[in-house]
């Protein structure tokens, strides 16, 4: 399911997006769900915080507060970096920040257009985020995702060697051919997590069988593709046999 966000301090404008969005995704039967209209971009910020689940997000530019609605979509994307953000404002001469921001923006709404213009330019932009969310979501089973520091962070699972227990309490390191990150988990759970593509080859290493590149039976280790050295536990050797 889709989130939907919209952040417009006008009470009119607000509550005419809110309808609009409404009426588009019963009559289209969408895997949506508008889960809170504010004029706040700090109330909106607190919830996108509060799910992993992905957005869709309608800002207005000019919030009449400390924090703008480009601002606004810079925190979102610490948050939700697979989101679609999509602004609505008075302020056409302001769309160049969009790429000043990098903020890859799905679309840009000016509310002079008009309600028919308007109407059909939310209506593009839901069902361009459904179809995109998803195809996309089609393709997770391929993608691990995790938080760092409330960041939202996806590896292909290709990419991933192994997993390895960390010193640190309560946290597992990920050791990836492009970047070795720490996050809070266990391996007991990643395991039950993640599908046969990876096997547990003792207590504190989950590996990915993809990426071994020898086996050797007789030190009871596990060679990655990176050179690094898994150890195996006797009971677990059976398994990695049959590999």
């Amino acid at each position: 399911m889709l989130n939907v966000y919209v952040c417009e301090d006008v009470e009119i404008q607000r509550n005419k997006l809110k309808k609009i969005l409404e009426n588009i995704i019963v009559m289209e039967e969408l895997d949506m769900e508008i889960v809170i209209v504010t004029e706040s971009p700090y109330e909106l910020l607190e919830y996108a915080k509060k799910t992993e689940e992905v957005g869709i997000y309608f800002l207005d530019v000019d919030l009449q507060t400390d924090m703008d609605g480009m601002e606004l979509a810079k925190e979102i994307r610490k948050y939700d970096p697979r989101g679609f953000i999509v602004f609505v404002t008075t302020h056409s001469e302001l769309s160049y920040m969009t790429f000043q921001y990098r903020l890859e923006a799905m679309d840009y709404i000016v509310k002079d257009e008009g309600d028919n213009a308007i109407h059909k330019r939310v209506y593009n932009c839901l069902l361009n985020a459904d179809e995109r969310f998803t195809s996309r979501n089609n393709r997770m089973q391929d993608v691990f995702t995790f938080k760092v520091n409330e960041r939202l962070f996806a590896i292909e699972y290709d990419d991933i060697i192994y997993f390895e227990t960390s010193p640190t309490t309560h946290k597992v390191i990920l050791h990836g051919k492009n970047r070795v990150t720490e996050f809070y988990g266990r391996i007991k759970g990643l395991e039950e997590k993640l599908d046969g593509r990876f096997y547990r080859c003792n207590r504190s290493f989950l590996l990915n069988k993809k990426n071994i590149k020898e086996i050797n039976i007789k030190d009871k280790e596990v060679i990655m593709i990176n050179g690094e050295k898994c150890p195996i536990s006797t009971r677990r050797m059976k398994g990695l046999r049959d590999i």
